[in-house]
């Protein structure tokens, strides 16, 4: 998995550097992210306090576990049911 150059309470903070400054641009060039990279990141972290961002990410870890959760015992019950389908 690629590693984040920005920790959420970096890219919460140049949100709001962007918003306190009013221009976009400058802020993206100051920090070397593209215009894309910021408004990706306002859509996911716009309006987010620190510790806000923080729950969103055990949240998101979270969900992946429980997906994979789901997927073993969906791979389970599936060979359950073949199993059980045969005739001994």
């Amino acid at each position: 998995m690629k590693r984040a150059r920005f920790s959420e309470e970096q890219i919460i903070g140049i949100l709001k550097a962007a918003e306190a400054a009013g221009s976009i641009r400058s802020v993206c060039s100051e920090h070397n992210i593209t215009e894309q990279t910021f408004y990706r990141w306002r859509r996911k972290y716009g309006g987010m306090d620190v510790s806000e961002a923080k729950k969103l990410r055990e949240l998101e870890r979270e969900n992946s576990e429980l997906k994979k959760m789901v997927a073993d015992l969906s791979l389970d019950n599936r060979l359950l049911k073949e199993l059980n389908a045969k005739k001994w």
